[in-house]
C-alpha cells in the first residue's frame, strides 16, 4: 500500500468514527426534549418556558416537555441540568436568580456563566418602583426626600432575601444615598398584600404584579427599573431617566446548556427559539404578562451573565447582605 492509499484509508476510518456523531447532531432532536424550570408552574418563567417549548416541539418535530424543580432559589433545577449529558436533551432555563446565587459564592450553585453553555435570552421582566398611596409621595424625589428625613424608618418589601426585588432596592438605596428598612417576605403575593394593606410603603415588584394595582390606582408607581419603558406602562419612566446613571434590574431567564453541548445542537435550538419568540402568539402572551422579548447569541447571553454576576455581588458586598 502506497502513502495515498495509507492516508486514504485512515480518512475512511476517521469518517467512520466521526460520522455517527456527526448524524447524531443532524438528527437533533430524535426523542423528547426535557425543559427544567427552577420555579413553580405559574411564575413569569415558567409561562415564557411552556409557550417556547410548545412551540419548539411543533418546529423542531419532538415533544419539548416542561419540568417544574423549584427550591434553593433554582440551584436544585441548576444542578440537575449542570450534571446532565451534554447532549442538547435536557434545557435549563436559567434567570436572574442563577447570577444572584453566584454573586453570594454560594459553593452549591452552579456557576451560570461556567458550568453551562448559553444559548440565547428568552424574556425580560423589569421591576416597578411603586408605593402604596398612603406614604405620601409622587416621585422618586419626593421618596429620597422622605426617607433622608426618616432614615431607616421607610420600609419596602422584597419577595425574599436575595431576590432581585431586594437588590433592586439595594442598589436604589446605595445609589440614592438613604436607608430603608427591608422587610422580606416569602414570594411576591404576600409581599404586595402587605403593600396594599399599608404594613409596608415601598416595594421593587415584578411588573406583572402590580400592574392590576397600579390600573386600579391602589398603588402608585414611580419608575421602572429596565434599560428602557415597558409597553404596559408606557408613562412611567425609567430610574436612569431620573438621573440614575446605568441602574438596570430586571427578572431575566434564558436557555442554558451542560457545558459541553455541540456548537451545531446549540446552534439549533437557538435559530428555532428567535423563531418561536417571533410568532404573534407567544408575543401576544408575552405582553400580556409584562415580559419584554429579548434575543441574543450565545457570546452574548454569556456575556450578560457575567456582568449581571458581577454587579450583583457589587451590590451585596457594599450592603453586607448575608444569604438566609
Amino acid at each position: 500500500m502506497d502513502r495515498r492509499q495509507c492516508l486514504g484509508a485512515m480518512l475512511l476510518a476517521t469518517a467512520a468514527i466521526i460520522s455517527p456523531t456527526a448524524r447524531a447532531q443532524d438528527s437533533y432532536p430524535s426523542r423528547v426534549v426535557k425543559v427544567i424550570v427552577g420555579f413553580p408552574a405559574g411564575s413569569a418563567a415558567d409561562v415564557a418556558a411552556r409557550a417556547v417549548a410548545e412551540a419548539l416541539a411543533q418546529r423542531l418535530g419532538q415533544p419539548f416537555i416542561v419540568d417544574n424543580r423549584p427550591g434553593a432559589a433554582s440551584s436544585i433545577a441548576a444542578k440537575a441540568v449542570a450534571t446532565s449529558p451534554p447532549d442538547g436533551y435536557t434545557i435549563f432555563v436559567g434567570t436572574v436568580a442563577n447570577a444572584i446565587n453566584k454573586a453570594f459564592q454560594d459553593p452549591a450553585s452552579p456557576d451560570p456563566a461556567k458550568d453551562f453553555a448559553a444559548v440565547t435570552m428568552i424574556g425580560s421582566v423589569p421591576n416597578i418602583l411603586v408605593v402604596n398611596p398612603s406614604l405620601g409621595v409622587a416621585s422618586v424625589d419626593q421618596l429620597i426626600h422622605a426617607a433622608k428625613a426618616k432614615p431607616g424608618q421607610i420600609a419596602y418589601a422584597s419577595s425574599g432575601y436575595g431576590t432581585s426585588p431586594h437588590l433592586s432596592g439595594e442598589l436604589f438605596s446605595a445609589m440614592a444615598g438613604i436607608k430603608m428598612l427591608h422587610v422580606p417576605y416569602r414570594g411576591s403575593t404576600p409581599a404586595v398584600t402587605d403593600l396594599l394593606g399599608g404594613q409596608v410603603g415601598v416595594m421593587f415588584s415584578p411588573a406583572s404584579t402590580v400592574l392590576p394595582h397600579i390600573a386600579a390606582g391602589t398603588l402608585k408607581a414611580l419608575a421602572t427599573t429596565g434599560a428602557k419603558r415597558t409597553e404596559l406602562a408606557p408613562d412611567v419612566p425609567t430610574i436612569q431617566e431620573l438621573g440614575f446613571k446605568d441602574f438596570e434590574s430586571s427578572v431575566w431567564f434564558g436557555f442554558l446548556l451542560p457545558v459541553g453541548t455541540p456548537p451545531s445542537v446549540v446552534a439549533k435550538i437557538q435559530a428555532a427559539t428567535h423563531a418561536a419568540v417571533d410568532q404573534p402568539d407567544i408575543q401576544k402572551l408575552f405582553r400580556a404578562q409584562g415580559i419584554a422579548v429579548v434575543k441574543s447569541t450565545p457570546d452574548e447571553f454569556a456575556h450578560f451573565i457575567r456582568s449581571e454576576t458581577d454587579k450583583w455581588a457589587k451590590v451585596i458586598q457594599s450592603a453586607g447582605i448575608k444569604r438566609e
